[in-house]
């Protein structure tokens, strides 16, 4: 609040000089009070703009800072903001609504969210799929997948559409409730609806989708089904990207199918689909604590400190594991050369 002190500070002095503060220099006063909580001074200096016959601020300023306040979880004083507005006789629009409406879905209070949606209809205002998006989020956030189901059923049956983010926000919620025999039925739904149609209802497929799907059915033990996925995605007419194959050799790793996981990197690599420094550090950590030296050393080789580097993690691994204590300090020879200076660590 100091910086904000001292804006008042220059305020009062530019009006006890007789210069009239302009527009930018309340709308700045008024998001810097409002941000920092004290409401009280910001209302003070929209009505001062009032009285003075200065434009107010217009109703996207205001869905702006209501914006800012519920991602901060302040949905109350986002509420007195709403009822500033409509007090100076400005009219909410969908945005202003929407804001609310995100904002108490945010902190897990779905009841008063359809409360906003409520007073957005009777204001004349059609919800739109941001607003379906939204409070389909909120209760897949607070493990009300249910819920968000009979609201996805509604769009699917009215308006507005479900888009892609609206399935990938339902297929995240089923997986994290752990009924991935309902998202996978989903799934088989979608691509037996087809893409055209999807696509006529604005829903493309999304490898992401795929991707959270994959993790999904390696996590619960369900192998097949994974590879399937995978292998489910050109007949999609998608493509894998990093991510795709970075879950795909994870969890082949950690399932101890090393020759998979190779074969998987290999048709990476031939694919064109270049690894990324974060997925080289996963297989060379799990190759480790495997005890899988020479396959981890390979992989090593491929760290070239510029768009792959060690992470601080791996670093850690490879200094406890091959320092003169390490678990495996007899086999630092199996190393590339310029990391066998670990076993004279410790």
């Amino acid at each position: 609040m100091g910086r904000l002190a001292d804006a008042m500070d220059n305020f009062s002095q530019m009006i006890g000089k007789g210069v009239q503060p302009n527009t930018v220099v309340y709308h700045s006063l008024i998001q810097g009070f409002s941000t920092h909580g004290d409401l009280r001074k910001a209302k003070e200096l929209v009505y001062e703009m009032t009285n003075k016959g200065i434009p107010c601020p217009n109703i996207a300023f205001f869905s702006s800072v209501m914006d800012g306040i519920c991602k901060e979880g302040r949905v109350m004083d986002a509420h007195d903001i709403f009822h500033l507005v409509t007090d100076i006789g400005l009219k909410p629009n969908i945005i202003t609504f929407n804001t609310l409406i995100d904002g108490h879905c945010l902190v897990g209070e779905m009841e008063k969210a359809f409360g906003v949606l409520d007073s957005m209809v009777s204001a004349g205002i059609e919800a739109d799929v941001f607003t379906y998006n939204t409070l389909a989020y909120g209760y897949c956030r607070c493990g009300r997948i249910d819920d968000g189901l009979i609201l996805f059923r509604e769009m699917l049956q009215n308006k507005p559409k479900p888009t892609t983010i609206t399935y990938n926000i339902i297929l995240d919620g089923l997986f994290r409730a752990g009924r991935t025999f309902a998202a996978k039925k989903m799934f088989v739904e979608m691509i037996e609806t087809g893409i055209t149609k999807l696509g006529a209802m604005n829903v493309k497929f999304d490898i992401k989708i795929l991707n959270t799907m994959i993790n999904a059915m390696f996590k619960v033990r369900r192998r097949e089904e994974a590879n399937g996925l995978f292998a489910a995605i050109s007949a999609s007419g998608m493509v894998p990207n990093t991510s795709t194959y970075s879950v795909m050799i994870g969890n082949l790793l950690k399932e101890g199918s090393v020759e998979e996981a190779e074969n998987m990197f290999s048709l990476m690599e031939k694919s064109g689909c270049a690894p990324d420094s974060r997925l080289i550090n996963n297989i060379i950590r799990i190759l480790l604590e495997n005890g899988d030296i020479v396959k981890a050393g390979n992989y090593m080789s491929k760290v070239d400190g510029k768009s792959i580097s060690l992470e601080a993690s791996t670093t850690s691994l490879l200094m406890c594991l091959f320092s003169s204590k390490g678990k495996y300090r007899e086999q630092i020879s199996l190393l590339p050369v310029n990391y066998q200076f670990f076993n004279g660590v410790g």
